[in-house]
């Protein structure tokens, strides 16, 4: 039951996106603007979707397990480090290059669109480079 459930999130977040218009890396790019070309449309995307993840996290701070039984677990961590910051500006960077992030990249996949299969090839490589620097730093 938890595979469906997690499958129909999945569609709903995907044509979610698609609707939107965050998979598209053009309209991405033009909100991305500081030219005189800026779309601000995404603004009220975002908007809506903290506004319905805060009601969400607000009501899993008051139950201990999910409405499908399974235990949940809600991030600590408060602190601001340099890891943190470095992982912020790097995700920027590459929103603010490529026009597209980690979901919208895999609904362009799902669409056949190149683009999101570059795209998460680059991100990939970026996170196994990620794990052999961090490794070699803590030998």
């Amino acid at each position: 039951m938890n595979k469906v459930f997690a499958l129909l999130s999945g569609l709903v977040f995907g044509i979610g996106l698609v609707i939107s218009g965050m998979a598209n890396p053009e309209k991405v790019l033009s909100f991305l603007s500081i030219t005189n070309d800026w779309d601000p449309s995404l603004a009220f995307v975002m908007i809506g979707a903290i506004s319905v993840s805060i009601i969400g996290f607000m009501m899993a701070k008051k139950r201990r397990v999910s409405y499908l039984n399974q235990t949940i677990i809600l991030p600590t961590q408060t602190r601001i480090d340099n890891k943190l910051v470095l992982g912020a500006v790097l995700f920027g960077l590459g929103w603010g290059i490529a026009g597209i992030c980690p979901g919208p990249g895999l609904v362009l996949i799902s669409l056949g669109e190149i683009k999101g299969s570059i795209f998460m090839a680059a991100m990939l490589l970026g996170m196994m480079l990620f794990e052999l620097v961090a490794s070699k730093i803590k030998s």
